[in-house]
């Protein structure tokens, strides 16, 4: 099973590193890290990464991961990535994003009629793409699956090996993450953070 992580310049390392970390331990599964050209990419954050595959040698990806990231605009305008997302859909047993990642398969038109979630910051820009924009953590919609905002990519990856592999495998890899999420603080989407905490997040991610 050929997985591939999608890599553009300013990416951002969680929304690939989740997915990645749930699903690529599986004995069945090979991970690509997949861009228009071999070489280093770096995320957001500066974290280079490796591209192992063009995307003119992955052409039949078993599933594919779109992570977001402040690059998810330039990425849009740049036609290579959307171009192989649409040629190499119609072939994947799953097709998948994270975060902005969503915007991508939008702009390739994988979710034209689709239900899908995004970062909350860009629920609006996903609608006027001409998609129905769910507030969900992960959602599924067909072969399509979308996650919202960065660590939701973790989840995603979680719903996924249930999805493929079962229940008690899911628990396995839930349980050698340690995934158990006791944050300290009770301001995770912006229907429980402070207004003020919204808006200055808000200007910030628009501004990026």
């Amino acid at each position: 099973m050929d997985i591939a992580f999608v890599l553009y310049d300013r990416f951002t390392a969680l929304d690939l590193v989740g997915p990645y970390e749930a699903l690529a331990a599986h004995p069945e599964v090979t991970a690509h890290f997949v861009a228009a050209g071999r070489g280093v990419v770096r995320c957001d954050s500066g974290l280079p990464i490796q591209a192992t595959a063009t995307f003119d040698e992955l052409t039949r990806p078993d599933i594919v991961v779109v992570p977001g990231g402040r690059g998810w605009r330039s990425a849009l305008d740049d036609a290579a990535l959307p171009s192989w997302l649409a040629a190499v859909h119609p072939h994947t047993t799953w097709t998948t994003s994270v975060c902005t990642g969503a915007l991508l398969l939008a702009k390739a038109g994988i979710l034209t009629g689709k239900r899908a979630t995004t970062h909350w910051t860009t629920r609006e820009v996903l609608a006027e793409m001409g998609v129905e924009v769910a507030t969900e953590r992960v959602v599924f919609d067909g072969k399509v699956v979308t996650a919202a905002g960065v660590s939701a990519g973790i989840d995603m990856g979680l719903a996924l090996a249930v999805e493929m592999w079962g229940r008690e495998t899911g628990e396995r890899i839930q349980l050698a993450m340690e995934y158990d999420p006791q944050p300290p603080l009770d301001s995770g989407s912006p229907e429980k953070a402070a207004p003020a905490v919204v808006a200055a997040v808000r200007e910030r991610v628009c501004a990026a």
